[in-house]
This record gives structure tokens, sequence and C-alpha cells, in this order.
């Protein structure tokens, strides 16, 4: 099996502002762990696939921090969008730019979010053994649903069902057929879906053969498609960039989730359960840190006295915080945020406000 993966390195963070910013997002911040969180997906990768079978798309104000961050990766491998419209062009244009690069359309691609937490490699490089051999085997998009520890509203979800195995002998290792996808449900909603036992949340990985994405995307996503066929001959050229950008300026802006899986039918999912961890706010990297004997998670220079069950990340500065319960502060060079624990998906408000009062300097 040739496989090669995609990191899908765009998108601005906005909930983990202030350290998420245009210029730095949080894919490029020290979050968890020892690297960034695109350090680390990169290097999860690595003891996956071939180095020069990694490729990362990007916008293109990124180039330089991208090349930073990721020394090891070759430089052809990274991907420029001009500006982001969502994960379906970023997929569509990976493809083709992929393709071009002497891949065959039977070549299996994993796309990979960036801003993901992971451990148990163990089992996540099982799962992606079985997504691989069912890509290979068929032409079916293969999904990635993990098993779901709590009722969580943040995640999407992924309703699924016993396959045949006489039909696709993956359906003995754990792949699924898929039902429906769900959006962030209510806690209501997400209680009863993990009472069902039918619904895993929806990881964001998919696997699937070269041409298996790009007949999707003819069937699906047709104005998306015949743009990026007429990209192909500009690979290279003098004035592909501006091309590219003439191409963004036409296309919608749409997720892959929206524009092709939920009304594709040949959509499998692999069952798995390895420690798995979508960061989208401030309070789901609270709840993955270790804490202290007060439940506490103190990052950077800190002084703690008498509070419990706070966030408090510091940098360039030291923060003195007392007698606080239920706090999230975190700094950067040109703001702080204070919030109440359980309310930072509201932080896109803030950077809603910022925005419409043109304080992009914050931004």
């Amino acid at each position: 099996m040739k496989k090669v993966a995609l990191i899908l390195a765009g998108g601005l963070g906005a909930k983990f502002w202030p350290r998420s910013t245009e210029k730095k997002p949080k894919q490029y911040t020290h979050m968890i762990g020892e690297g960034t969180l695109l350090q680390n997906t990169f290097e999860r990768l690595e003891n996956y696939f071939e180095k020069e079978d990694i490729f990362v798309v990007t916008g293109y104000e990124h180039r330089i921090i991208t090349r930073e961050q990721l020394p090891n990766i070759n430089e052809e491998n990274i991907i420029y969008e001009p500006f982001g419209k969502n994960t379906a062009p970023a997929i569509a244009l990976s493809s083709h730019y992929i393709k071009q690069k002497n891949y065959s359309e039977d070549t299996i691609m994993f796309v990979f979010p960036s801003d993901h937490n992971i451990s148990n490699l163990g089992e996540f490089y099982h799962s992606l053994d079985i997504a691989g051999g069912c890509a290979e085997y068929s032409d079916d998009i293969i999904t990635i649903g993990i098993h779901p520890m709590r009722p969580e509203t943040k995640f999407g979800y992924i309703q699924i069902k016993n396959g045949n195995p006489g039909v696709n002998p993956y359906y003995e290792s754990g792949l699924k057929q898929c039902l429906t996808f769900a959006e962030k449900p209510d806690i209501g909603t997400a209680r009863r879906f993990i009472e069902s036992g039918d619904f895993l949340w929806n990881s964001g990985i998919f696997v699937w053969k070269i041409s298996t994405v790009m007949a999707a995307f003819r069937k699906y996503l047709t104005e998306i498609n015949e743009r990026f066929i007429d990209l192909v001959p500009m690979f290279g050229k003098d004035n592909y960039v501006e091309y590219l950008r003439n191409i963004y300026r036409q296309i919608p802006s749409i997720s892959i989730d929206y524009g092709i899986l939920e009304k594709a039918e040949n959509v499998r999912c692999v069952k798995s359960s390895f420690n798995w961890s979508d960061l989208g706010n401030w309070d789901e990297l609270y709840r993955i840190s270790m804490k202290d004997a007060s439940n506490n998670v103190i990052k950077g220079d800190v002084i703690s006295i008498n509070n419990k069950n706070c966030f408090v990340m510091a940098q360039g500065k030291m923060i003195g915080i007392i007698g606080c319960d239920d706090l999230v502060v975190v700094d950067s060079d040109d703001a702080i945020l204070i919030c109440k624990k359980g309310e930072t998906e509201d932080v896109q408000e803030m950077v809603d406000f910022l925005r419409r009062k043109h304080m992009n300097h914050l931004l």
C-alpha cells in the first residue's frame, strides 16, 4: 500500500485567544507536550509515514513559521492556500497537488487535523492500519470514530451500525457503517447519544484513495472540483499564485463534512479507543492537563496561593493569583484573558468584539 499523509494546518483557533492570533494560530503554539500542536502532529506521523510522504496545507501568510517549526519536512511538501475557505477546498487543492507529485490515484491519503492531542499511539496506529486497509480494499470514504467517554457538547458525532463481513472483511476488525453525522449537540442530546451506544465522536481524521475523494468532489462539490481541475496545468507556473487566488475568490467556503461526508453513501467508520482530544478551547486544555493537589493547572511563571480548579498560563511576565476558584487566566504580550471556567467557548465573542472595533493589533 502506498500511503500519504495530509495535515490540515489552517484555521485561526480564535477560542484560544489571546495565545492564538492571526499571525500565530493555536496550531503553531505550545499548548501541551514538548512541541507545538503542529510539531506534535508531525512527530506522531513520522512514526507511521515516510517523511517524504507527509504534506501540510496551510495559509500562505504562515509559510515562514511552518518552515521554522517543521525543519525536517521537504519544502515542496508544504501546500499554501491564499486564504482559508474551510476544509473542503484545502483537501481538494491538496489532492490535486499531491497527485501531480507522481502519486497514483490508488495512493491512500490520510487526512489529519493539526490541533488534536492523541496518546496511546499503538491503538492510534492500529486504527490507521484498519482504515488504510479498508480504503485500499474498497472505494469507501473512511472516518475514524472515537468511543465516547462522556456526554460532550464540543465534539461532533457519528451514528454507526454493524456491517456484513461477507461484504467487507474489515467489518470484523472494527469497521462500521455510518448512518448519520451530527453537529455539536446540546447536553441532553449528547447524553442520549451516549446511552444509545450507537454514536462515536467524530475525530476529523479521514482516509481514502485519491481517486475516491476526487470522485466525491466531482459528484457533490462540482464547482470546487471544476475550478481545481482548471488549476492543475498551472502548477509550477509563474502565475500560479495569482491564478489560485482568483479561484479562492470564487469558490464557496465549506467543510468536507458538510460538503461530502453528510451526503455520500459510501462512508464507513473505524471504531477506535485511543486517547483523543480536539483542542477547541481553554476548558478542553484544562481537562486533559496534569493538575496539582488543588486541581489547578499552572503553566509558566505563576505564584498561586489558595486557589483551586484554576487554569493559569503565563508568558513573559509573572502572574500572581490568590484565593480564586474556577478561573481561566491566560496572558500574552498584548492582552490578558480572565474567564470563568466552563465559559471559554464564549472567547469567540471577545474576538468578534475586537474585530468589530478594528482592534486588529490584538488579533
